[in-house]
């Protein structure tokens, strides 16, 4: 039986995230966990999040998974989810400048403000809501999924990743922004996919059969 380590340090929707992965994985055991043995030992890792760049860090500082996270980017099947994606980056524009967990070249932004759309009508931020998923590469998370299919998000901060090569997805919201991006083990994305309907189960039923 594997195990898939969901990551608690108090700042992810944990219950629709953990609910979501065991309906896709009926035969896996699913842990909702911030134990450092429990995540290391995990055959694949779940890492959500949500909130502000700032306080998330401090979350994870405070729960002391860090370095378990760092060790299951590196070694495992790793899934980021929204702030899951955002904290892998150097740092984020939030409250001047908090730096993230570096795990990849690059900043997160604020969306600007003061833009509208084609009708003139002013973009609402946060960015909220179904929007369409252009995938950028071939990926086996992209199995059984259309291209152009619609995720649910939820983020005022989009990621600005250095190396484009590993975006593996991009959403329209004012702008053309990454909202996935693939690198060996690790796929993370700012949506939520434990709020998008089929197309999201199929990604979590991707990344439970996924073999980097």
């Amino acid at each position: 039986m594997e195990t898939i380590a969901v990551v608690d340090y108090n700042l992810g929707n944990l219950h629709s995230v953990s609910k979501a992965v065991e309906h896709v994985a009926p035969d896996a055991r699913v842990l909702v966990t911030d134990d450092h043995a429990q995540i290391a030992q995990a055959d694949r890792v779940v890492f959500p999040g949500q909130g502000a760049a700032r306080d998330c860090m401090k979350a994870i500082s405070d729960h002391h998974v860090e370095a378990a996270v760092r060790e299951a980017a590196e070694v495992k099947p790793f899934l980021g989810i929204c702030m899951g994606l955002q904290v892998l980056m150097e740092y984020s524009d939030e409250n001047g400048g908090t730096p993230l967990l570096d795990l990849f070249p690059g900043q997160v932004r604020h969306f600007a403000r003061g833009r509208v759309d084609d009708n003139g009508v002013p973009l609402k931020i946060p960015h909220m809501g179904w929007s369409q998923v252009n995938q950028a590469i071939d990926h086996p998370m992209w199995q059984g999924i259309d291209d152009q299919s619609r995720f649910y998000f939820v983020h005022s901060y989009y990621i600005v990743p250095d190396d484009e090569s590993i975006v593996a997805a991009t959403t329209d919201y004012i702008d053309p922004f990454a909202c996935a991006i693939a690198s060996d083990n690790l796929f993370a994305v700012q949506f939520h996919p434990e709020k998008s309907a089929d197309a999201g189960l199929q990604l979590l039923k991707n990344f439970v059969n996924w073999k980097p």
